[in-house]
């Protein structure tokens, strides 16, 4: 019941404002003067996630989409890294306007990230300015090797990017290929010097550049030398992200893997303690098939970013609006399953929102950090 009165009080507060309050990553996203169509929307769609029904009452709020596939580094962790399940490739600017044409009266935040390096894409630029002049808050996430090109930083300063989540998961070249493999340090800190340099020189305030560290076991030492790295380098905020243990990783042997952090507080789950095994939740608080899907580059619809290999497919946006899916018995049926027995799904009874702990809305960044004007962090 209090779940449910508070949502109706922020449901008014909203109407009465025009205003709604978002969080992505523990970054905040305001919006003011909301169209009363988006408005009334999220509304419905929030409605529709207390209840789960079959159908939701709403459009997506939120949006994810897969520029590509390729990448530039081969992550441990990463199936990206190994045989991705399906093909790799480019998403078309025509496919990707199009989806943004359909629904950008109802999405607020994008996360123009997925499988793959974003920045490998020709047109990610004008991938953002498009979101953005729908009025989408973007965030992109990258390693940080190809925005040492000042002429692409630029672009991406003037596209108007909302956030740009850097990975930098080590600050000694010995850490941070342990798992960055084929990266190299240098490149991703001379990434975040151009990208800032180009903010200062173009007198913009965004992006919001976000310094991402995932504590792991062999860099959980250099945590305490972030934040003097965070204001050398003059970046706009630090998170400290825990580990989810890999797709293929047996849960059973989470106390064996050798990148889970020693350090309870940046890990990911909680564990029992007498048998030292992940806690389940026993109702899952995931809202993706309700409010978020999921498009890949060749335009196939999924539930969530932890189906990389599309096992589950929803709908092609070559052959039907992202509406007619959202709407179509494959979603339905995926949403029934999941509110009646989740528990029995191949892809939800193991990923990240099952486990205690593993709450990728509120839990799964450990610490955020937000550096004030002088540079120190708050």
């Amino acid at each position: 019941m209090g779940g449910l009165l508070s949502n109706c009080w922020k449901a008014a507060k909203a109407l009465a404002t025009r205003r709604v309050d978002l969080e992505c990553d523990r970054i905040p996203y305001r919006f003011e003067g909301v169209p009363l169509k988006k408005l009334l929307n999220w509304i419905r769609t929030e409605a529709s996630i207390y209840v789960k029904p079959r159908q939701p009452w709403g459009w997506p709020t939120h949006l994810q989409v897969e520029p590509t596939a390729h990448c530039d580094l081969r992550c441990a962790l990463c199936p990206v890294s190994g045989d991705l399940g399906r093909p790799r490739g480019f998403m078309s600017l025509e496919l990707y306007r199009r989806l943004i044409d359909e629904i950008g009266d109802y999405v607020f935040l994008l996360l123009l990230w997925d499988w793959g390096e974003p920045f490998l894409h020709p047109e990610l630029d004008q991938m953002i300015s498009y979101a953005r002049g729908r009025g989408m808050r973007v965030v992109c996430s990258t390693n940080g090797h190809r925005l040492r090109d000042a002429e692409l930083a630029e672009r991406t300063v003037r596209s108007g990017l909302d956030t740009l989540i850097f990975a930098l998961d080590g600050i000694s070249q010995e850490t941070y290929e342990r798992y960055r493999r084929n990266g190299k340090l240098e490149a991703v800190l001379e990434g975040i010097r151009t990208v800032v340099a180009k903010k200062r020189e173009l007198r913009s305030e965004t992006p919001l550049v976000n310094l991402r560290f995932i504590a792991m076991k062999y860099n959980e030492h250099e945590i305490p030398r972030l934040p003097d790295l965070a204001q050398s380098l003059g970046v706009d905020a630090l998170t400290l992200k825990t580990l989810f243990p890999g797709h293929d990783c047996d849960p059973a042997q989470d106390q064996q893997n050798p990148f889970i952090p020693a350090e309870p507080h940046f890990r990911r789950f909680r564990y029992d303690e007498a048998t030292l095994q992940r806690i389940r939740v026993k109702r899952n608080p995931c809202k993706v098939l309700w409010n978020n899907p999921v498009v890949h580059w060749d335009g196939g619809v999924c539930s969530c970013s932890f189906d990389f290999q599309r096992i589950r497919p929803f709908g092609d946006l070559n052959s039907a609006p992202l509406k007619q899916i959202w709407r179509g018995d494959a979603y339905g049926n995926s949403r029934r399953e999941f509110r009646d027995h989740w528990e029995a799904m191949r892809l939800c009874r193991d990923c990240s929102y099952a486990y205690a702990g593993g709450n990728c809305a509120r839990e799964t960044i450990a610490e955020a950090h937000f550096l004030r004007p002088d540079g120190s962090c708050a």
